[in-house]
């Protein structure tokens, strides 16, 4: 009997096929003594382990490259934690065996992180693949991980580790749907860079019958199980003229009536410039660069190494605009050269800016590099601070640019509400504004972005996010500046429609979105933009936000 489930879409497109599930994690190892003689071995035993794991996730890393590197290295470096370490050689030391003392230690270690705010407690997934892949090596059993085979399927999981999907094949893997997870999660992300289309948060998921034919459709968030072939043929026709609209639609973004809006790239670095280039981003709207600085955990990268990654990077946009972000450490992005151990909520502390400011040489460097890779090239070079709070912050940031002699706009990210509130007071010190709408949301609902219980209050399609971006964009046209949008809102194209109406200036996504989003913009005039975002500023709910936005759109 054909059914319908709801979750959230996170990636575009339609896949039809049948379930396959995650390989079974692995199954706990049994608690037995070990002669004290034996402690040296299973201590040799369980580093070999963990340096294979490490070096595996960093080789997955090298072949995904771009962001899902960074995420795949920062695995590698949890499984070799010093203090993790040493907690599984002092448990093997009083009698247990590697594989036992790898996942008990890693269990007080999920235990902590758990229990250290729903920053850390997103980490928790990542911890557990980590420890499934070292106590699978001990074991010498298989890897848990996307299942063999020959025939394309849909992939059914609780939720997806990084090393996971960053490696997924899309001529196999037609789409794949997850119990857990957010709209900006790491699987989300990773998801929306291959173009495979994808549903997390959908209750239930895992008890789908393997072998269950299934529909998923990415953009609404809707899963047809045991779906009719009326209803295939449905979803068939509208992937269709999806696919046909995406190809008609070329050139800059604009709308129907020429009002023009920039569609930029999201990057990680110069692997992702490629796909950006290909999808036709008029320019980078945001550059992590905290992706280099995690190659080394324990140090900064050198100026020179700086220098030639930016350049990499601007010399492919000539003439075009690349904006930069500046180092956004701690929180979930923790350096040990720089941010705080002990720090009791993390994602309130010292976190992006903040921490560059206690860390000037760091951020001097940064800036100086930039300035460097910048010379003798046509590219508009823009530079903003994560993390602004307030006009102080964005004066700081704007005084350290100019002494490190850098010739570019500089801009603050509006990430916490009071930024958006005051963005008047910043703008007297900046030339631009960036939304961050995936931590802008955090911050304004308490809902952590990594936690699929509270994804309802990270849609980005909550009113009251959306008021939020137009008091930030209204700051803007009345200072005579720019505020873009770089987060995670604007790889959804009907939101994309709304966010142009409630003043926007510019739009940076994932490559893969890029052409959804031009090819939506093109069908509606600046108006009908502006008559969308009024509707959904109106409503009281995300659902109703999103339902009103379309009936103005759609003429009903």
């Amino acid at each position: 009997m054909e059914t319908t489930l709801r979750g959230v879409g996170v990636s575009h497109g339609v896949a039809i096929g049948e379930v396959r599930h995650m390989g079974t994690a692995v199954l706990e190892p049994p608690a037995k003594q070990i002669p004290a003689e034996e402690a040296e071995r299973e201590q040799g035993r369980a580093r070999q382990a963990v340096e294979a794991v490490a070096a595996d996730l960093m080789a997955r890393g090298h072949l995904a490259g771009g962001e899902a590197q960074a995420v795949l290295e920062a695995q590698a470096l949890m499984a070799q934690d010093p203090e993790l370490i040493a907690d599984v050689e002092r448990r093997i030391a009083v009698g247990s065996t590697a594989e036992r003392a790898v996942y008990d230690a890693f269990a007080a270690y999920r235990d902590l992180l758990a229990a250290a705010g729903e920053y850390f407690a997103g980490r928790v997934a990542d911890l557990d693949d980590v420890r499934n892949r070292i106590v699978a090596r001990l074991l010498g059993v298989p890897m848990p991980g996307v299942p063999d085979s020959d025939e394309p399927y849909v992939l059914v999981a609780r939720d997806l580790a990084p090393a996971d999907t960053a490696l997924l094949d899309p001529t196999l893997v037609l789409g794949f749907v997850t119990e857990e997870g957010g709209p900006t999660s790491h699987s989300a992300i990773l998801a929306r860079a291959l173009g495979v289309p994808a549903v997390v948060a959908l209750p239930g998921a895992v008890e789908l019958a393997e072998g269950t034919v299934i529909a998923v459709d990415g953009s609404t968030g809707e899963i047809f199980v045991n779906p009719g072939e009326e209803k295939k043929a449905q979803l068939e026709a509208a992937a269709a003229e999806r696919r046909a609209t995406l190809a008609s639609a070329t050139g800059p973004g604009a709308t129907s009536d020429g009002h023009k809006v920039p569609l930029l790239a999201n990057i990680g670095g110069p692997a992702d410039v490629p796909a950006a280039l290909e999808a036709g981003a008029e320019g980078v709207g945001l550059f992590r660069t905290e992706f280099l600085f995690l190659d080394d955990n324990k140090n900064a990268p050198s100026e020179e190494k700086q220098v030639a990654t930016y350049r990499q990077v601007l010399e492919a946009f000539p003439e075009g605009r690349v904006v930069v972000r500046v180092l956004d450490a701690g929180a979930d992005k923790p350096l040990d050269f720089l941010t705080p151990a002990d720090e009791p909520n993390p994602a309130l502390g010292v976190r992006g800016l903040r921490t560059l400011l206690e860390h000037p040489e760091v951020l001097r460097t940064q800036l100086s590099a930039l300035a460097k890779a910048a010379e003798g090239l046509p590219v508009y070079l823009e530079v903003m601070a994560p993390m602004v709070a307030d006009r102080t912050d964005a004066r700081a940031f704007a005084d350290a640019c100019r002494a490190a002699g850098l010739r570019a706009k500089f801009g603050a990210m509006v990430e916490i509400p009071s930024a958006a509130l005051r963005a008047r007071s910043v703008l007297q010190e900046v030339e631009f504004l960036s939304l961050g709408t995936n931590d802008l949301a955090q911050y304004t609902f308490a809902a952590d972005r990594q936690v699929g219980a509270v994804s309802r209050l990270q849609d980005p399609w909550q009113p009251a996010l959306l008021d939020l971006v137009a008091i930030a964009a209204e700051a803007a046209r009345a200072e005579g500046k720019s505020c873009g949008v770089c987060g995670e809102a604007a790889s959804d194209p009907l939101l994309a429609c709304v966010l142009t109406g409630l003043g926007v200036t510019s739009l940076s996504m994932g490559a893969a979105s890029l052409p959804y989003v031009r090819a939506t913009l093109a069908k509606f005039t600046l108006a009908q933009c502006e008559r969308a975002a009024a509707a959904a500023r109106a409503a009281d709910t995300a659902d109703e936000a999103r339902s009103a936005a379309q009936a103005v759109l759609s003429g009903e």
